[in-house]
């Protein structure tokens, strides 16, 4: 397996002049970056969205981290050694790690942290287990989540054997370790400053801590955040801009007006922007990294019929969703799996190898959903499409399958717009949907980052989708030390999964932003947090 850092790592730096108003910046103090996402969070042992991932690691670092090129690189981890059989890791952590308060970062830090999440039943507590980092006693404690008690809490693979010496023991090797641990879920936390705060911690400024580029200053939820440089930071002399400034909830069409009247330097927008700005020397185009999908509740009598599910496949035309609707660069979902995420043993991509599971074809369409209703014993059925209006595209993609969809004869959609923390938290969480419109970015570069959302139990498997095959072929690759068994075993689950349609891949997500020409430095990357900005600088 190759590393992240081979996988498409997109460093967008800006180089060249601007094409609408000036592309060019003259306070070389401060980034004003512009998002169409609001900040859910900001504590690590939550939150389980981008944008708060992306604010908690501009003021966090964990055991590795990113360099300029958006490569894994040692962070808060000077160095560190691998067991022989590679399930032992053994953390020696840097002398002059601070938080902003002062304190030393500690191995018991991170002991603290990773046992939180657990405690707390998070989002991203299955990533400490066999579904991610694979850590000594981390599935049984995960299932015990808030009724885990403090003694069973100690039996998690992890432990401080000094104030700067880290431990991790896992159940089998995971190949792509060091580099999930950049993501948030394993981020240290200080426990007398968490438990101090109590419920307030992580929800203003003054109840944040940080040990990263950054120390967060304000914070107006659905508004603005900002961020101040940390002096405290060990490589602080790296950080070149001393404000970090985030507009939240700004709306595509709004934060390209500010760009333009140079009120912000960065800001990504939606597809009915790109042909105003395409060719101009501020617009960047990006692989980012997200697959959009419908996921069925496979509770529902219809949806749990997968000739209903390959019919809904059948009936959407990807190509022109990509190159007549969104035409910012996505590209039709051919598999579970997105292109270019990580490669096999011998150097092919995932989707070369595993082939394709989608295609439009309207009759094939329809005699799936014939074949469906008969086996339902039903000659019409009503389906509701729950989509967030705050997500762009989400309303122009749920409008144009509803399109599609409008082809199949026996078949009404009704449609259901919520926002993105309704339409998870509400509705999906508590399985009170049919079909919904939904998206996932890539935690790590492996295809597992992918598959785990089908295994019984994930916590991100709202739709309940089952199967035994599946899931003893998911059990297979948690500890399959072969790396070309384990490749073929990935092939199969998918495989598995796609033959009937477990979640229905409708594109992968292309971005386009615009960034004023005179800053370099903003790393974006497909796969874990989506943005650094520890780099920055204006020239």
């Amino acid at each position: 397996m190759k590393k992240v850092g081979k996988i498409v790592a997109v460093a967008l730096a800006a180089s060249l002049l601007a094409g609408c108003g000036s592309g060019t910046k003259t306070d070389s103090s401060t980034f004003r970056f512009a998002s169409e996402l609001d900040i859910m969070g900001m504590d690590s042992s939550v939150i389980d969205d981008g944008m708060s991932f992306t604010a908690i690691h501009a003021i966090t670092e964990g055991l590795m981290g990113n360099d300029k090129d958006g490569k894994t690189e040692k962070a808060v981890a000077k160095d560190y050694k691998v067991s022989d059989d590679r399930k032992t890791y053994t953390f020696t952590l840097r002398d002059d790690a601070k938080w902003s308060n002062g304190d030393d970062v500690t191995a018991d830090d991170f002991v603290y942290a990773w046992k939180r999440i657990i405690k707390n039943a998070g989002n991203y507590a299955y990533m400490l287990g066999s579904e991610g980092a694979n850590v000594k006693n981390a599935d049984a404690l995960i299932e015990k989540g808030t009724q885990a008690t403090d003694k069973e809490l100690d039996t998690l693979g992890v432990k401080a054997t000094d104030k700067k010496t880290f431990v991790v023991e896992l159940e089998a090797p995971v190949p792509y370790f060091l580099d999930l641990m950049t993501f948030p879920c394993y981020y240290p936390i200080n426990q007398k400053f968490a438990e101090k705060a109590g419920k307030k911690y992580a929800t203003t400024p003054d109840n944040t801590l940080s040990n990263g580029a950054f120390v967060m200053s304000k914070w107006t939820k659905g508004k603005s955040a900002e961020f101040t440089k940390n002096d405290k930071y060990y490589n602080k002399d790296a950080v070149k801009i001393k404000t970090l400034h985030m507009d939240l909830g700004m709306k595509p069409q709004s934060a390209s007006a500010s760009f333009d009247s140079k009120k912000v330097d960065y800001a990504t927008i939606s597809s009915d922007l790109v042909d105003k700005y395409k060719g101009k020397d501020v617009y960047q185009s990006f692989n980012e990294g997200y697959l959009w999908y419908l996921e069925p509740n496979h509770v529902n009598k219809d949806l749990a019929n997968a000739n209903i599910r390959k019919a809904l496949s059948y009936a959407i035309n990807r190509k022109s969703l990509c190159t007549d609707v969104l035409k910012d660069g996505s590209k039709e979902a051919e598999g579970f799996i997105p292109a270019e995420l990580s490669q096999s043993p011998d150097g092919k991509d995932f989707r070369k190898v595993a082939g394709s599971f989608t295609s439009y074809d309207v009759k094939k369409a329809q005699e799936a959903f014939d074949q469906g209703l008969k086996e339902l014993g039903k000659k019409e059925i009503t389906l509701e499409l729950l989509y967030g209006s705050d997500e762009s595209p989400a309303d122009k993609v749920a409008e144009y399958i509803q399109t599609n969809f409008s082809k199949i004869k026996g078949l009404k959609i009704d449609m259901k717009t919520t926002t993105k923390q309704d339409r998870i938290n509400n509705r999906m969480k508590n399985g009170k949907f049919d079909l919904a419109l939904t998206r996932w970015g890539p935690d790590y570069a492996d295809p597992t980052t992918y598959l785990n959302l089908m295994s019984t139990g994930n916590a991100n498997n709202y739709g309940k989708y089952e199967n035994k095959t599946y899931n003893s072929l998911m059990k297979q690759i948690q500890t399959e030390t072969n790396v070309d068994k384990r490749y073929d075993l990935m092939v199969k689950a998918e495989k598995t999964a796609m033959d009937e349609m477990a979640n229905i891949p409708v594109f992968e997500k292309g971005g386009s932003a615009l960034q004023v020409t005179n800053v370099s430095g903003l790393v974006h990357k497909p796969v874990g947090v989506p943005y650094t900005f520890t780099y920055v600088e204006v020239k």
